[in-house]
């Protein structure tokens, strides 16, 4: 596979605002691949599935992580597209690491947020060099993608994680600060967001913040967002004092050691 190289000023975008536009980097191949795969992941919800939609409300909001193993639509696009070399490129970094990927559908009607958040703190992984490539399966229009805050990855603050349904992980003792309230503050931001075709992708670092409005509207597309999420060189495996998510339950790295293994498979380097 030929390696699509990324202009300098995508690279430098990524760095100084911690998410970039990515257009037309992946082939009608590789999404319609996606779109199967999506497809048996609804049909064959793994063990982690979430239904975010009350029952009774409009639309219906559906997550699912880490079932690259046994779907092989997922393991394919991980392993053979471009994904983890545009990653490599992003993080400046030799080897790129699979973490997870996160599979998000909100249909048309879906009112539900994705909340204000940013990833890292929710994970069992502690590093710089980090990446998720969010890629969408269906047209989205500004108004309802995904929205990062500029500079955010940069603040050099970890905030409290916070389920999608609204409970916040008991974490107290790693001193997390509680979110801002994003919305009340929209004015003092510089908030990303944009016009996405299939094909293109939004790549952003673990701490940069970021959310989503609800799939309102049933007339509208459905939404549906593969997220691929992989680590380079300097990131290691840590034990937290409280819950994580993804939770891994059978690694059997120690608190310090590179993410490697199993789980955790080097895709470039």
């Amino acid at each position: 596979m030929t390696e699509m190289q990324l202009a300098d000023d995508t690279v430098d975008m990524f760095r100084r605002d911690g998410a970039v536009k990515l257009s037309a980097v992946f082939t009608r191949d590789w999404i319609a691949e996606l779109r199967d795969g999506i497809d048996r992941n609804m049909r064959e919800p793994g063990i982690y599935a979430k239904e975010y939609t009350p029952e009774g409300r409009p639309g219906y909001f559906f997550g699912d992580y880490c079932n690259w193993q046994r779907i092989p639509e997922y393991e394919d696009f991980l392993k053979n597209s471009p994904a983890a070399d545009l990653a490599g490129q992003l993080m400046g970094s030799r080897e790129v690491v699979l973490f997870h990927e996160h599979v998000l559908v909100k249909e048309p009607g879906t009112e539900e947020r994705t909340p204000w958040h940013h990833d890292q703190p929710y994970y069992c992984i502690e590093g710089t060099k980090t990446c998720s490539l969010w890629i969408p399966l269906d047209p989205v229009p500004r108004e309802v993608c995904v929205e990062f805050i500029a500079g955010s990855h940069a603040w050099g603050k970890r905030f409290l994680p916070t389920k999608f349904k609204g409970e916040a992980y008991d974490r107290s003792d790693e001193g997390l600060e509680p979110l801002p309230d994003i919305e009340l503050q929209r004015g003092e931001h510089t908030i990303l967001g944009w016009d996405m075709e299939p094909g293109d992708a939004i790549a952003f670092s673990f701490l940069t913040v970021h959310g989503a409005p609800g799939n309102p509207g049933d007339g509208g597309n459905r939404r549906r967002a593969f997220a691929a999420r992989f680590c380079g060189d300097d990131v290691v495996y840590v034990k937290r004092g409280g819950e994580v998510s993804p939770p891994f339950p059978n690694v059997r790295l120690g608190h310090g050691e590179p993410l490697r293994g199993e789980e955790f498979p080097v895709l470039r380097g």
